[in-house]
């Protein structure tokens, strides 16, 4: 029998912008723009694939500031090999998001071309989009969030986007077959030189996946202090606070989510680098794939079990597009695969004890405010000052077919 789960609250980050237009128009009214930008200049909008809460505002206040200069902006896809490697895949990406060109009212150039800038010191060649190359000065947009791969001063965020997302496919091949931690700053930088990046609007969101700070840096201070920012979204990033666990059981993967589906600073970078195992989750179970994933599943491969739900979303040409740009293989192969939600649940009982068992449930790596957690849990739940039981114990449910029912809060 599956234990009951009883609703724990994190007490998470929430520290908060409440006007995105206007902390945006701020940073970009600090800058010299004026002395800049002149009419008729043609600015390329860099906007990757990643889901941020406020990215459709902060993108469109860019654009309507851009025209009030007299500038001329156009949307890039900036995204390395997502989206499938193609045009096309690229630009449903951002379409996906809401960035159509009647919404923005401006063209959308999505290409896979790029055209080499030059080598680094080390000898690593340097590509960059195509149209984005063309333009009269370019816009970097990004959330600044810890990277699923390594650790580093820079890591996701604005110098990423420059170097991986606007090197298209050629680029985040190139950088990932070096090591990204040294590679990432080392392209950027010559990008920087080359190319007329006006500036970059960085962003970093709290724990319920709002934006607690948009900063907006002038080009050449990029490097500088995007690091500032890394330090804080570490400090608001939520974490799943107790271990081990039996069984972790994540509703929803995806890549608007995280990079590799389920951000790997929650279910465990080890899953994908190796090393000490920490957090030490038994069982890392996913249920189901975001629709705007477009089937690209990477990082599927670091659960231990998946449903045939999830399995049958899988499009394996853009998954295996994106875990061989970034050469995770691992990522790519296909884990266990259950019939139902039910059976994914039953598999991480204890055996001899299934009322001991262990078990968290979340909806995604991002939402991690209130945890599902087994009565087995409350020991450690009483001592942790962060958690709170907000509610009785109830048994899971689900469809006759066996599909969760994501429990929610009256």
């Amino acid at each position: 029998m599956i234990p009951r789960v009883i609703p724990i609250r994190q007490t998470v980050a929430s520290q908060q912008i409440d006007d995105v237009e206007t902390e945006v128009l701020q940073g970009l009214n600090s800058l010299p723009l004026m002395e800049q930008i002149r009419p008729g200049m043609r600015i390329a909008v860099a906007v990757g694939s990643r889901g941020i809460s406020c990215i459709f505002d902060v993108v469109k206040t860019v654009i309507e500031e851009l025209r009030n200069y007299g500038a001329e902006p156009f949307l890039v896809p900036a995204m390395g090999s997502h989206g499938g490697g193609t045009a096309e895949g690229q630009r449903a990406v951002l379409e996906g998001y809401g960035f159509t060109p009647e919404a923005l009212n401006l063209p959308i150039l999505s290409s896979m071309d790029t055209v080499k800038l030059g080598t680094t010191p080390e000898g690593v060649s340097v590509y960059f989009d195509a149209n984005a190359a063309q333009a009269d000065g370019i816009v970097a947009i990004n959330r600044i969030k810890e990277h699923t791969a390594f650790k580093g001063r820079w890591e996701s965020g604005l110098l990423k986007i420059l170097a991986i997302g606007l090197g298209k496919a050629k680029g985040a091949t190139e950088i990932h077959s070096h090591d990204i931690a040294e590679t990432i700053p080392a392209v950027a930088r010559v990008i920087i030189e080359k190319m007329p990046v006006l500036l970059g609007v960085g962003i970093v969101e709290n724990g319920y996946h709002q934006p607690a700070q948009i900063k907006v840096l002038p080009g050449h201070q990029i490097e500088a202090e995007e690091p500032a920012l890394l330090d804080l979204a570490r400090q608001l990033m939520p974490r799943i606070p107790l271990e081990p666990l039996d069984i972790l059981v994540v509703k929803d993967m995806g890549k608007d989510i995280s990079g590799t589906g389920m951000d790997l600073n929650i279910i465990g970078m080890w899953r994908r680098t190796g090393g000490l195992v920490t957090p030490k989750f038994n069982i890392v179970a996913a249920l189901d794939l975001t629709e705007k994933s477009h089937g690209n599943a990477a990082g599927v491969g670091h659960a231990d079990l998946i449903t045939q739900r999830l399995r049958d979303k899988i499009d394996v040409q853009p998954t295996n597009k994106n875990c061989l740009t970034a050469r995770n293989y691992a990522g790519g192969k296909i884990p266990m695969t259950l019939a139902t939600d039910r059976e994914i649940f039953e598999a991480g009982l204890k055996q001899d004890a299934p009322d001991q068992t262990r078990l968290a449930v979340v909806r995604n790596t991002l939402d991690l405010e209130i945890l599902w957690m087994t009565e087995a849990l409350l020991p450690q739940v009483a001592e942790h000052p962060a958690l709170d039981p907000v509610g009785p114990a109830r048994p899971l449910e689900f469809t006759p077919e066996g599909e969760l029912i994501f429990p929610e809060l009256p």
